[in-house]
């Protein structure tokens, strides 16, 4: 799925994850991930200010029981295919410029449903070309678009979110093209 320069997060000579339960096996661990973000995910999501601190607990939230290093940012290189995320090196002050201007934009808030969707697209496009975590970016990135969307008063209506299609439409916003993730942003905020 990712290429990643460094095994830093890997038990040696695998590809999988250090993990708290000591799986060492990539299938065993995704049922265990499964499992363990599923009842995570039953909780209320943190509350906080839509910051970059309240992006990281969002995560911890999610995989606390699942990595040790839940909530904090990637210290390795990666990529998909020939396309590299932010350098970990650059990741705090990417992250801090999105927010400021995630701020700035006071939070989408007082925006009809379209431009809305427009704004929460340009967001989720960037902070998944940033991908500040070892693994866990795209649920903490839909997590947090419902905290986002729910403050800015366009709550989601999540029996509308396909997985498919807005993975699709992630992987389309990483090569320029947000269209489609705002369209899929706008199918669960609009109302019927």
């Amino acid at each position: 799925m990712y290429d990643v320069d460094d095994e830093t997060y890997c038990y040696r000579g695998t590809g999988v994850l250090k993990n708290k339960a000591g799986l060492r096996n990539q299938a065993d661990l995704d049922r265990f991930e499964a499992v363990m973000t599923a009842r995570r995910f039953e909780e209320p999501l943190p509350s906080g200010h839509l910051t970059v601190a309240h992006f990281k607990a969002v995560h911890r939230h999610i995989f606390q029981d699942v990595y040790p290093w839940a909530g904090r940012f990637r210290t390795v290189r990666m990529r998909k295919g020939f396309s590299p995320f932010c350098y970990p090196e650059h990741i705090p002050r990417e992250m801090m410029r999105l927010f400021v201007r995630l701020k700035s934009l006071g939070h989408l808030t007082g925006l009809e449903v379209s431009a809305f969707a427009t704004g929460a697209a340009s967001f989720l496009a960037t902070l998944n070309a940033i991908h500040p975590f070892r693994d866990g970016n795209g649920r903490t990135q839909a997590a947090f678009l419902l905290l986002l969307a729910s403050r800015a008063r366009h709550p989601l209506d999540m029996s509308r979110f396909e997985p498919e299609a807005f993975r699709a439409a992630m992987i389309a916003s990483f090569a320029g093209e947000e269209g489609p993730l705002r369209t899929q942003v706008l199918a669960m905020a609009s109302r019927p």
